[in-house]
């Protein structure tokens, strides 16, 4: 009974010894071993894995890529346009020894500020050597592999591996949005009243043009409306011409006819003739066919 009594401590001392040197590192960790603080052993394979109990420690860290999005940050472009930038980047932790000597017993959020600052100042630095029309356009892919390549050096030092980086939102500061509104609305415009100018020149020469044309089609028209009149006049010059050879005297009865109709009118003013003038002689004449 005694030895059972004896054994039993024993042998729960040894189980709990057994327990706390045995740890688990799943597929979405790695852990370092530490003894006093400092590495002794690095596990970065899935599994069981052993440690000395009380002397040896065990950290984990994740071994998934992470995601670290960075305060607003306002840089100034070549051409002076400040603009207010928000990135993220993706990053692992690549080499975990290193990244254990670099932040201590920080861990990610020592780094996380760390790696803010490296980006920051990589953002800064690639942003401010283009214009702001290159930040807004479809080149900033080029723009954030800069970045992401300015601080790979910088983040390699943390032991970290920066897999991309992206730009988020490129905004104008508050204060300067008015000002930007404006001189946009300035530009479009001018834009619009050149526009206009254009549209008012090219009307002007198309109106020119269609008067030129009025103009010409009416002297062409007006030339062969006296070319046709002019031939009618002699054809019909022609036609009295030869009816007045004809019969001389049938001619003058005629021309004496056309002049009583259009002298003897009743809408016409009063005449005073002599009845025995030659404008007469066929009324007198009552005998004549």
């Amino acid at each position: 009974m005694k030895k059972t009594t004896l054994l039993l401590p024993i042998l729960v001392l040894v189980v709990a010894g057994v327990l706390s040197s045995v740890f688990i590192v799943t597929e979405t960790q790695r852990a370092l071993v530490l003894q006093f603080g400092r590495v002794v052993a690095v596990k970065d394979k899935p599994g069981l894995a052993f440690k000395i109990p009380l002397i040896q420690e065990v950290v984990y860290y994740d071994d998934r890529i992470l995601s670290l999005d960075t305060a607003a940050l306002e840089v100034t472009p070549l051409d002076d346009r400040r603009l207010v930038v928000d990135a993220f980047a993706r990053y692992r932790i690549a080499n975990l020894q290193q990244f254990r000597q670099a932040v201590g017993t920080g861990g990610i959020r020592s780094a996380e500020d760390r790696l803010d600052r490296v980006l920051r100042a990589a953002t800064r630095e690639v942003l401010g050597s283009v214009s702001s029309n290159d930040i807004l356009s479809s080149d900033r892919a080029v723009l954030m592999r800069r970045i992401r390549d300015a601080a790979i050096s910088e983040a390699s030092n943390l032991g970290l591996e920066i897999i991309d980086v992206r730009l988020k939102r490129t905004d104008l500061p508050e204060q300067n949005l008015s000002a930007t509104f404006a001189r946009m609305r300035a530009e479009r415009e001018r834009e619009a009243a050149d526009e206009v100018a254009r549209g008012e020149e090219a009307a002007q020469r198309v109106r020119a043009q269609a008067d030129r044309t009025v103009v010409e089609l009416v002297s062409d028209a007006s030339r062969q409306s006296e070319i046709t009149r002019g031939e009618a006049d002699a054809e019909r010059n022609g036609i009295f011409a030869a009816a007045y050879g004809a019969d001389k005297e049938f001619f003058e009865f005629y021309r004496s006819l056309t002049a009583y109709t259009r002298a003897l009118q009743g809408n016409n003013s009063t005449i005073v003739m002599s009845p025995d003038g030659e404008f007469f002689q066929y009324l007198k004449q009552a005998d004549r066919p």
